[in-house]
């Protein structure tokens, strides 16, 4: 099994893109392919996929959206094409943050997903996704933007958003979030 190919963007299909590594040009199956530019010099993590007639790669631009897409094809009734099709519809966080706060409705927009199947995606995965919530308010969105252009990474961003009170102004927010940054 593979975990990652580096190499060129030789094909951008609407399905897939070709990866040339060491004149080898491999066909992969991924989400949105035309966010890849032709040309460009890129990693993609892949998942093999053998069935009796076809041996396929699929790939993706983050460790996680690989996960995620393992674990939805975990799912009784979702088959690594409507594990794209959900992948292609919307980001790996807002995927995860609909599985754990069990909003079916959420994950009915995409390609192929009716109630039933919306259900027993929540049912099976709920609780086992490792994937970091987004932040969805503006409030906190905006309070993320202060910390960053304050010189914060992510990660520690994403420890103290959590501790923060949304009722609270902005500016009250971001001293909060240096205190604890502080700390």
């Amino acid at each position: 099994m593979y975990s990652y190919i580096k190499g060129i963007i030789k094909e951008i299909n609407p399905k897939y893109v070709t990866l040339e590594n060491h004149g080898i040009g491999y066909l992969i199956i991924t989400p949105n392919p035309f966010n890849f530019k032709k040309d460009e010099e890129v990693t993609i993590y892949l998942y093999q996929k053998v069935s009796e007639d076809a041996i396929n790669l699929f790939g993706f631009k983050s460790i996680e959206a690989r996960e995620l897409f393992i674990k939805l094809i975990s799912v009784s009734g979702i088959g690594p094409k409507s594990a794209v099709a959900i992948l292609a519809s919307g980001p790996v966080n807002s995927i995860a943050d609909a599985i754990e706060s069990g909003d079916a409705k959420y994950l009915q927009k995409f390609p192929g997903i009716g109630p039933k199947s919306s259900k027993q995606i929540i049912l099976d995965l709920q609780g086992k996704l490792d994937i970091e919530p987004s932040i969805t308010s503006q409030v906190f969105i905006e309070v993320e933007e202060a910390l960053k252009a304050l010189g914060y990474g992510p990660r520690e961003i994403s420890k103290v958003i959590p501790k923060l009170d949304e009722s609270k102004a902005i500016n009250d927010l971001i001293k909060d979030a240096l205190s604890y940054m502080l700390k």
